[in-house]
């Protein structure tokens, strides 16, 4: 047997709802004749009648009313199935899957996401913590829609890349210690250093600064987690560079000694994704609310 015919099932309901063939076609717009050949084929598919034809009214038959009411929830399931189509179409709905660190996670993220809430409640943002090589590489394989990475770092075909923001990198330091008003790569160089791993671009940012001054100091512990790094630093275990992403982090000397450094260091992000063209309504949303928080 052919699958039913949701235009012949719409037309069994109208009938059974307004009483007539002539009231359905109007509330149909449809021509008389259609209405007629709904019902007759749907009656010669099933091999049975549907409908009971008076002589001013039709009326479904004991097999009629159980179709009508299989057909209202099969009419409803298409039309909720055509809405969740358009919403995804329209950016209203959707997942996408996005990788940064975890500094921008915690510090960053949260504000981005509760304006995303706010206007796309259906979009789920799906967060992956990877450093900004993995980031770029999961892109490049396709498993991310939108990365948020340190930069410099290379575009591709498959992947393009746009300055976001730049946040100044800071010395955090003990509490308890007897620090400079500003810090240089030869202080600095002589203390117990907390750094993040040799394979991120913070690492190498860092590197590159003491680099400039001709240093190259060994650090105590190497971490890729911010917060864990700053914890240490409270715990007098070593000073670390780090970026500025809480202000507030600035004015609580009782944990953490905040520095500005000399020469002065920023850490530059930037967002990266695959073409646009290649991009669903639901990112390119994501991307519009993140360009919103952008440094101008």
């Amino acid at each position: 047997m052919r699958s039913l015919n949701l235009d012949q099932l719409q037309t069994l309901v109208a009938i059974a709802d307004l009483g007539t063939f002539a009231a359905a076609a109007v509330a149909l717009h449809l021509a008389a004749p259609t209405v007629s050949l709904h019902i007759s084929e749907l009656e010669t598919r099933l091999g049975t009648a549907l409908l009971e034809r008076g002589r001013r009214r039709a009326r479904p038959t004991l097999a009629g009313a159980v179709l009508v009411e299989r057909a209202r929830r099969l009419l409803k399931d298409a039309d909720d199935a055509i809405e969740s189509v358009r919403r995804v179409a329209d950016g209203r709905e959707g997942k996408v899957r996005l990788g940064t660190s975890s500094g921008v996670v915690v510090h960053l993220l949260p504000r981005v996401l509760r304006e995303l809430e706010a206007r796309s409640p259906g979009i789920d943002v799906e967060l992956d913590i990877l450093g900004s090589g993995d980031t770029m590489a999961r892109l490049n394989a396709g498993t991310l829609e939108i990365g948020i990475v340190a930069l410099p770092q290379a575009a591709s075909a498959e992947v393009s890349i746009q300055a976001w923001r730049s946040d100044p990198m800071m010395a955090f330091l003990p509490p308890h210690w007897k620090v400079p008003k500003m810090v240089t790569p030869a202080w600095l160089a002589r203390q117990p250093l907390i750094a993040n791993d040799s394979t991120t671009q913070m690492y190498r940012l860092t590197a590159g600064w003491f680099g400039q001054a001709g240093l190259a100091p060994r650090a105590r512990i190497e971490l890729n987690y911010t917060e864990a790094m700053k914890s240490l630093v409270a715990a007098g275990y070593g000073a670390a560079v780090l970026p500025l992403e809480r202000p507030a982090e600035a004015t609580s000397p009782d944990r953490m000694q905040l520095r500005a450094l000399r020469p002065a260091l920023m850490r530059p992000l930037g967002l990266a994704h695959r073409p646009i063209a290649a991009l669903d309504a639901a990112t390119r949303g994501v991307l519009k609310v993140l360009a919103e928080f952008a440094q101008r």
